[in-house]
């Protein structure tokens, strides 16, 4: 846990005003929709084997390559667009993270034409509440019975690149879980 000169605790991102930002108004906020947890979903993939500050730095640049995230728009794209990506020095060009979007749109698109919806599917595999917060990160698992569940479900309904530590990082970013320490300023309880 990070104690700062003007007394307030984080329990990470002091020091960067973009990781602060993120950490005070968004990390563990309730997200729903579509798009937003189809953009949460896919910057969490990007995000694996990196920092989170290089995703949060590009995270614009990421949302214009992918229009907005908006689902349709991206399950439209074709091999033009994952070499117009791979060419996008704003983005992280990874060609299995590229294409792994891409696929997770239009399993979105799928899912919602069967009547689906995947900020709904993610949301049905909430855990109950903490009875306590985490005295610290080592008390934060990097997956859960309710992450593995999760993955299990998202692959077979055709998403990829999501398994149980990345969906585990999914729910804390979308509020699912309160995973920030005890005494953190943006502690819910």
């Amino acid at each position: 846990m990070i104690t700062e000169t003007n007394d307030l605790i984080r329990c990470f991102g002091s020091g960067d005003s973009d990781y602060e930002e993120y950490h005070d108004h968004e990390w563990g906020h309730e997200v729903r929709g579509d798009g937003p947890m189809l953009e949460r979903m896919v910057l969490e993939g990007f995000q694996s084997g990196l920092s989170w500050s290089t995703i949060l730095r590009k995270r614009d640049n990421f949302r214009a390559a992918f229009a907005g995230f908006d689902p349709d728009a991206v399950a439209a794209f074709g091999d033009d667009d994952v070499e117009r990506l791979m060419a996008d020095a704003g983005i992280v060009r990874n060609r299995r993270k590229i294409e792994a979007a891409i696929s997770n749109a239009r399993a979105t698109v799928a899912l919602r034409d069967r009547g689906g919806s995947l900020s709904d599917l993610v949301w049905s595999h909430s855990p109950a509440p903490r009875s306590e917060p985490p005295a610290s990160w080592e008390d934060v698992p990097a997956a859960t019975d309710e992450s593995k569940a999760l993955a299990k479900e998202l692959k077979a309904e055709g998403f990829v690149f999501v398994g149980p530590t990345t969906m585990y990082a999914l729910m804390q970013a979308v509020g699912m879980v309160d995973d920030h320490i005890a005494g953190c300023i943006s502690r819910k309880g």
